[in-house]
């Protein structure tokens, strides 16, 4: 890890006790490590999918507070990205609420999401290939155009590069950099809520911290986010908190470094013993001066 990731996540989280499995009911472990006051946006009990007749998600839940950075994990196929789609209206929720500041939006249009200061980047085919950099990120701002000066200083100074490029076209671009430009066209719109779908997927470990960080970043900046990854060591650094889950329902919930070091979210989910993240997190702190 790099030094830069190893000071972020030194400077915003420290150890905690064993994570909580959920119990079906028990709003306290649904949500646990959730900040007290109404959330920015709640899913309660969703149940949704693809096909007529074939659900995804069996009744998830999660609550995202204002300026909180949420991470959602589990192995393939859980509902990660399910989850997040039916947040946005991509994927119709069949039973369950979902609520934007108490408002009920669940099945609203994504195009009325964004209007209510929802954004939402999708892993693939996120860019449109034959604008330029600079002519994806005016598709961005078009709910306010005359705010495009002040917006693409905000992303400008997040994506130095995109800037410098404006000009170049975004299909000759690398998939990294094709994340970054849907991260900085959602960010044009200047959201309260963003959700970000597995944004480092494909990408080389430098590249994943820096987007890691830039995440972190936005978040700082004030927008809410909820973020699926399938890096989940990486994403459990930065976050507040995180929910995992499988087979479309909440398994564990908690604070992002209490998730990371619990053991049994280690053994099923993250791929590795309780040990070894143990002796991997020693060798990222930095020795003593």
């Amino acid at each position: 890890m790099s030094d830069a990731m190893d000071a972020v996540t030194r400077d915003d989280h420290e150890a905690a006790p064993t994570a909580t499995a959920v119990t079906t009911g028990d709003r306290a472990a649904l949500h646990r490590g959730a900040p007290q006051g109404e959330p920015l946006l709640e899913a309660t009990d969703l149940v949704a999918g693809y096909l007529p007749g074939v659900d995804i998600l069996n009744g998830c839940n999660l609550v995202l507070h204002p300026g909180e950075l949420v991470g959602i994990i589990g192995p393939n196929g859980a509902g990660k990205s399910t989850l997040l789609k039916s947040l946005f209206g991509l994927v119709p929720v069949r039973s369950g609420t979902v609520t934007l500041g108490g408002e009920a939006i669940t099945n609203l249009r994504a195009d009325h999401l964004v209007q209510r200061g929802v954004g939402f980047v999708p892993q693939t085919n996120n860019v449109f290939p034959s604008l330029t950099i600079e002519e994806n990120l005016q598709m961005g701002a078009f709910q306010a155009p005359k705010r495009y000066a002040e917006r693409f200083a905000f992303v400008a100074d997040l994506f130095p590069t995109l800037a410098e490029r404006r000009r170049q076209r975004a299909g000759s671009l690398s998939g990294g950099e094709r994340q970054m430009v849907a991260m900085a066209r959602a960010l044009m719109m200047e959201p309260s809520v963003l959700l970000l779908d597995e944004p480092s997927a494909g990408l080389s470990p430098v590249k994943q911290d820096e987007t890691f960080l830039r995440t972190r970043r936005i978040n700082k900046a004030g927008v809410s986010v909820v973020i699926v990854e399938q890096n989940a060591r990486r994403a459990l650094q930065i976050c507040d908190r995180g929910y995992v889950l499988d087979q479309g329902r909440n398994a564990y919930s908690g604070p992002g470094r209490e998730l990371m070091h619990d053991p049994k979210v280690i053994e099923l989910y993250l791929g590795t013993l309780a040990a070894d993240v143990e002796s991997a997190a020693k060798k990222d702190e930095p020795e003593a001066s």
